[in-house]
């Protein structure tokens, strides 16, 4: 898939990690009726391989269904065989690369300027910067498209709703939400509140214009 023209077009991934795989993998139906169309599942959560991979069933091949949390290249490989278009790391290892070998394009975690030039020298199709709220919010992603202003960088961490018009407003291609968008859903909570907030969401993006590249 093109991540990078994904991004650009949905400006919201939606992260999906919890210890119930058939209630994550319930999320995911959900996420994707309210029209979500980016969607993670973390690598992190109980049955994670088992939820991609049910996901990727119910979905079908066109759904852009990827794994997070990607640290090694076995974590890449069993990525891949269960079903998932692309990969995102929370920095850059071995999981970047073995993804990437293996046709994933990958949304790297950095935190730096040396992160930045090394994530694009290995390949990344995007940047994720992770963790977003600790990093300093909108100013930092400001601050670091300074001297990268081609480079499309996607906040995660700490994004509510009113944080995502912040950080798109400020530039960033898209934002990547876990709990403020999933809640207890991933745990087997409640799909009609999943439901409300995706559309929260869905609404918030579509406020504000695509960054200049």
């Amino acid at each position: 898939m093109d991540l990078l023209a994904a991004l650009r077009t949905h400006r919201l991934v939606a992260i999906v990690r919890g210890d119930d795989p058939d209630a994550a993998v319930r999320s995911v139906t959900a996420l994707v009726e309210e029209g979500v169309a980016l969607i993670e599942i973390s690598l992190s959560g109980t049955g994670a391989l088992d939820a991609i991979a049910a996901a990727r069933k119910a979905l079908g091949d066109e759904a852009a269904l990827g794994a997070g949390t990607v640290l090694t290249a076995q974590d890449a490989h069993d990525a891949r065989r269960a079903g998932a278009r692309f990969s995102v790391t929370p920095g850059l290892a071995e999981g970047v690369s073995a993804s990437i070998e293996l046709g994933l394009p990958v949304l790297a975690g950095v935190m730096t300027p040396t992160d930045v030039l090394t994530a694009r020298r290995m390949g990344a199709a995007a940047c994720k910067i992770f963790p977003a709220a600790q990093a300093g919010g909108p100013g930092y992603l400001r601050a670091l498209r300074a001297p990268f202003p081609d480079v499309p960088f996607v906040p995660v961490g700490g994004v509510d709703a009113e944080a995502a018009r912040a950080y798109l407003a400020a530039g960033a291609t898209a934002v990547g939400v876990g709990s403020p968008l999933l809640g207890d859903a991933p745990a087997g909570g409640d799909l009609t509140a999943l439901r409300g907030r995706a559309r929260d969401f869905l609404a918030a993006v579509a406020q504000t214009a695509e960054p200049s590249r």
